[in-house]
């Protein structure tokens, strides 16, 4: 049987400051391919190039990415302004349709940072554009120096939800994560359960509420040496027993 194929959703950037092009990290091609067992396919930001319907005819399920440009605040009904950052709209016109369409189809869908902040846009959920400006919360920003090692270490603890998806894939109700982000949560979309909590409140973990498969998402950065680290390992490897079992139920029974 072939692998399934998951599709990881690409980021515009430009290759000495002017040359346009689409890149996925290998560190999240590593995770989909080593860990779940996948073939990875970068799927680029560029709705003139891509569509929903044609990317669910091809893919087995999604991952979401971080990036550095921030979903457009007027998808949440906000003003742009210089707190919000850079923004990447072709990524927003791919990739929150394709969140939608995922969870109403079933397809296994995982959302990383942006991609966990994309999860709570395209369900009517607002967010923070500088979390550190809030009374109490930490800078949960990539530290600005040192090696990637040091960027990528653990940061916090997150409490999860006792019961929920998220402590029954990780066996536990804590765990330690790195932090690279500085947008978050304000209001949790109509259909977002969060069931992850950094110490200062920050939002870390959701799932969609009846979706009719896997469509879970974190703030933090699984995929760094996701084949290796204790946390990051299980998720991925939830995320590719759903894979799995979508692909074994007959397409006359899945929901369409």
């Amino acid at each position: 049987m072939s692998r399934p194929v998951v599709g990881i959703i690409g980021n515009f950037h430009l290759i000495n400051d002017e040359y346009p092009a689409q890149s996925v990290g290998e560190s999240n091609i590593s995770a989909v391919a080593d860990v779940t067992g996948a073939l990875p396919l970068l799927i680029p930001s560029m709705p003139s190039a891509v569509d929903v319907p044609s990317l669910m005819a091809a893919c087995d399920g999604f991952v979401l990415t971080g990036g550095r440009p921030n979903v457009h605040p007027r998808h949440y009904g906000q003003l742009p302004t210089d707190a919000h950052g850079a923004f990447d709209e072709s990524r927003d016109a791919v990739a929150l349709p394709l969140i939608r369409a995922s969870v109403e189809t079933g397809k296994p869908i995982l959302g990383i940072c942006r991609g966990f902040q994309e999860f709570n846009v395209a369900f009517g959920g607002s967010l923070h554009p500088e979390i550190r400006e809030l009374p109490g919360r930490m800078n949960h920003r990539m530290p600005p120096d040192g090696t990637l090692e040091e960027k990528f270490e653990y940061r916090h603890i997150v409490s999860l939800t006792p019961g929920g998806v998220f402590a029954g894939i990780f066996a536990a109700d804590k765990v330690m994560v790195n932090s690279l982000h500085g947008q978050g949560i304000d209001r949790p979309g109509d259909r977002i359960v969060v069931e992850g909590h950094a110490p200062d409140g920050t939002q870390e973990a959701i799932r969609v509420s009846d979706s009719a498969g896997f469509a879970l998402a974190v703030q933090w950065h699984p995929e760094w040496k996701a084949s290796e680290d204790p946390v990051s390992r299980p998720l991925f490897q939830a995320f590719g027993a759903a894979l799995n079992a979508c692909r074994e139920v007959p397409k006359s029974l899945r929901v369409s």
